[in-house]
């Protein structure tokens, strides 16, 4: 990753300088698109070091939604620094033109040339990764690389639009072309912040498991003998690989505390087998066995994967 900071960084002073010496406002919008990218980068940095710290008594389940919080950080940085900054372009270049020389295009689709080679690499690197972690739907899990590939894709969509805006404009003269070339890149980039934030919220505020998980975990728990319902399922990802159970269930009756303790260790185990990234696993006893059953640690909860 230090390595696409650096990449986006150089590629983000190449665009402005070319948008400023050419009077581009295509060119200028990818300078400012590069420069989000670049923020981004850092705030990404950011999440990979901080969510791996370990627990500790302020935070006794982890610090694993760091990721999900610098990702919304990224969010607004893409709609802030690189949307709203290429709306701006666009309707400055619509209100007042734009006079470039025929130098000036030539140094912009140069330089435009040589970011679409440096996107796509880049852009190819995180795909290659994605495909390394098991394809769309487990690679893209992680919010860092959804992030990544997310804005790759946009960088390279941003400069073939910034091309074709820059060349209808030398080749017709009408400013129309590249100012609407400028505005298309905001768009895009507002639609792509606002995903990615949309993800980041859900994931913040308490995102339940996939239903297949919920389903197997669901399935597991009414297949013990002992278990006469499960009353209620709640499950919350409290990282990438970090995920919150919490089970009421109602045991048959007769059973003894020593029995209720045993059997809420067996179940747990066989969660965290079932679903490894089920850390954290609680069991509320509701009924069947006696009070001090039902008050007894085991019935109500601890760390799972014992």
């Amino acid at each position: 990753m230090l390595v696409a900071l650096g990449a986006n960084l150089v590629i983000a002073v190449a665009k402005a300088v070319g948008g400023v010496l050419a009077g581009s406002p295509a060119l200028l919008s990818e300078a400012a698109h590069s420069v989000a990218d670049s923020l981004n980068e850092v705030f990404l940095l950011a999440a990979l070091h901080r969510s791996n710290r370990p627990a500790d008594r302020r935070h006794p389940f982890g610090y694993g939604k760091e990721r999900f919080f610098w990702s919304l950080l990224a969010a607004v940085g893409i709609f802030v620094m690189g949307g709203c900054f290429s709306f701006f372009q666009g309707v400055e270049a619509l209100r007042n033109g734009a006079e470039e020389k025929f130098s000036g295009y030539v140094a912009g689709l140069i330089v435009l040339g040589v970011a679409l080679l440096a996107e796509g690499l880049s852009l190819a690197r995180a795909l290659h990764q994605v495909h390394r972690q098991g394809g769309a739907k487990n690679g893209l899990r992680d919010p860092a690389l959804r992030t990544v590939v997310a804005e790759d894709g946009t960088a390279v969509i941003g400069v073939i639009l910034a091309i074709i805006g820059m060349a209808l404009h030398m080749v017709t003269g009408q400013v129309v072309w590249e100012a609407s070339a400028s505005l298309a890149i905001g768009v895009l980039l507002v639609y792509v912040a606002y995903r990615l934030g949309r993800d980041a919220r859900d994931q913040l505020i308490g995102e339940a498991a996939e239903p297949e998980l919920s389903g197997r975990i669901r399935s597991l728990l009414e297949a013990q003998p002992e278990i006469d319902s499960v009353e209620a399922l709640f499950t919350m990802k409290m990282g990438l690989d970090s995920m919150l159970v919490a089970a009421r269930i109602d045991l048959v009756p007769g059973l003894d505390s020593e029995r209720v303790e045993e059997i809420s260790m067996r179940i747990k185990r066989s969660i965290a087998r079932t679903v490894p990234a089920a850390d954290q696993i609680f069991l509320d006893v509701t009924d069947g066995p006696a009070e001090e059953a039902r008050q007894s640690p085991a019935a109500t909860g601890e760390r799972g994967g014992a």
